[in-house]
């Protein structure tokens, strides 16, 4: 609380909490190394801001001070989205491989936006892989599971535009499905309505317009048990059940919040989203 501005008898009183928090923690610290709990250390790390948070949240080093001069020259979804080009281009951290990047930048992102304080970063993302298109071409697909509902749907569209800030700063191409798996999209999000909940169901046009447009290949483990009927065993979809992540961000993300994104789009200058004044006007 140093970085606070308060009276002298208030700052001793937010010193005292801090001796004795740290206290408990050294208490507790060697408690875990006796190796009777599941891992030998405390879980929760102590952070000061939003930066320190996602910094220990996601194990980037660096990442902090990275975001902290971010946003104080740009909104936080403007610093989320360089902030992920930073992680993936390496100008934060080195890793072994550009899938590694590439979904470190994701999730780093996602934490900026749910302000580290939720576990959609973690646990709402499975995994980030870089894919192939028929023609050859690589594309990004992110995997997400349940928990990424709680990002609310503005963070989890947002999601799939920083996915996509990155895939252009990598070169990497857009996401070429086909026809089957557009209507494999179609049939699932319509299935996993009436097996599950969703806030806003789209229509099977609106559907196809985004499976057809979006640049990033929205996926997702299987969730349910309900399997599709009508587009089973595809090549690029190796579950037939459905996969409750990839409709969360579609219908609740992608759909509901369409204007939203828009908003964001226009501000940031973004190219390859036009067809979301389509959506937007009806299909």
């Amino acid at each position: 609380m140093k970085d606070t501005s308060v009276s002298n008898r208030m700052q001793e009183y937010f010193d005292e909490l801090e001796k004795t928090l740290q206290g408990e923690i050294d208490i507790a610290s060697k408690a875990r190394k006796k190796g009777l709990e599941p891992k030998p250390h405390i879980e929760i790390p102590l952070a000061k801001d939003l930066a320190d948070r996602v910094e220990k949240l996601m194990g980037i080093e660096g990442v902090a001070p990275c975001i902290r001069e971010l946003e104080s020259k740009m909104s936080r979804e403007a610093a989320a989205l360089q902030v992920s080009v930073d992680v993936a281009t390496g100008k934060v951290q080195s890793f072994d491989s550009e899938t590694e990047a590439i979904d470190a930048a994701v999730r780093v992102a996602v934490a900026v936006l749910t302000e580290g304080v939720v576990a959609a970063p973690i646990e709402g993302i499975e995994r980030v892989d870089v894919d192939d298109n028929t023609d050859g071409s690589r594309f990004i697909r992110v995997y997400y599971a349940g928990p990424i509902r709680s990002a609310g749907g503005t963070a989890q569209a947002l999601s799939v535009l920083v996915a996509d800030v990155v895939r252009q700063n990598m070169g990497l191409e857009r996401y070429k499905p086909s026809k089957e798996e557009v209507e494999r999209y179609v049939e699932e999000v319509l299935l996993y309505r009436r097996v599950a909940n969703l806030q806003y169901t789209p229509s099977e046009e609106e559907i196809r317009l985004i499976v057809e447009n979006c640049p990033i290949c929205i996926d997702g483990e299987p969730t349910e048990d309900a399997e599709v009927e009508g587009h089973r065993d595809l090549a690029r979809i190796p579950t037939n059940r459905v996969r409750g992540g990839m409709c969360l961000v579609l219908a609740e993300g992608l759909a509901l919040k369409a204007p939203k994104i828009k908003k964001h789009v226009n501000a940031l200058k973004l190219e390859g989203w036009d067809w979301l004044d389509q959506f937007i006007a009806g299909v």
